[in-house]
């Protein structure tokens, strides 16, 4: 929807579909791309890291990611991007005044939204990028890793300190307070907290009752999908009619 809505905006006679690829058959979508001359892909779990193995050439921010969720075909070549991180870093900038040059950032977390988060944190100057590990110590390393001298493994109780604490996990998606990714009460006024699912979260609710300020992965998804836009036709996305467009799937439940 947010796509189509793009595409109808901008005067586009582009069309948006959902093909479902199974597991391991990536390298077939791909041929199937080239083939048909489909002039972009998104990509989604479970295909990102084979899809930045599969492709013809990879951006700069990829081939630090080892993941791909936006495919461009060149001309037959296949270019893969990762427009998750800076699609994160636009929202918070643009949807809530928040810069993150010289600021404490928290991220719970390790998978590959989390690492292209930390990484586009650390591109937009953070000081301090504190990743909490989520099941895996080893993939929170990584995830650090990518933020240079920035960034470090750290515990949930340095989210006290943050000025923006991130949830990239799916913890917290069920209804109650017994699962949330981190403890509310370390959480406050004069943070940001993003849960980059979406819509609103309970994690999300419990930090807007603690004073924070807090918004959902809605957001990030729409930045990400905006860049994916500008990279496919060359031309600036018309935000105000994706927004509207996913707005309305929500109100809807879709």
């Amino acid at each position: 929807m947010l796509h189509n809505a793009a595409f109808e905006a901008a005067g586009l006679d582009w069309v948006y579909l959902a093909f479902e690829v199974p597991a391991g058959s990536a390298g077939a979508a791909l041929e199937g791309m080239r083939a048909l001359g489909i002039a972009g892909l998104s990509v989604t779990t479970p295909h990102k890291d084979d899809v930045a193995r599969l492709v013809d050439r990879r951006s700069p921010t990829a081939e630090r990611l080892g993941a791909v969720n936006t495919v461009v075909n060149l001309g037959r070549e296949l270019v893969g991007e990762s427009t998750d991180g800076q699609g994160f870093v636009d929202a918070v900038r643009l949807d809530h005044g928040f810069d993150p040059a010289g600021r404490r950032c928290v991220v719970r977390g390790s998978g590959g939204a989390a690492r292209a988060i930390v990484l586009a944190l650390a591109g937009a100057g953070a000081a301090d990028i504190v990743v909490v590990p989520g099941r895996d110590g080893e993939k929170a390393k990584v995830a650090a890793a990518l933020a240079g001298a920035a960034g470090r493994v750290g515990t949930p109780a340095e989210a006290a300190a943050a000025d923006l604490v991130v949830n990239a996990t799916t913890l917290g998606m069920a209804a109650g307070l017994d699962d949330l990714p981190l403890d509310p009460s370390l959480l406050g006024p004069g943070q940001l907290v993003v849960d980059i699912v979406y819509p609103t979260t309970p994690f999300v609710k419990a930090a807007l009752a603690r004073g924070a300020a807090a918004s959902s992965g809605l957001g990030m998804l729409l930045h990400q999908a905006a860049g994916a836009f500008r990279l496919w036709t060359g031309q600036e996305p018309p935000l105000a009619a994706m927004s509207a467009a996913a707005l309305a799937a929500l109100s809807r439940g879709q």
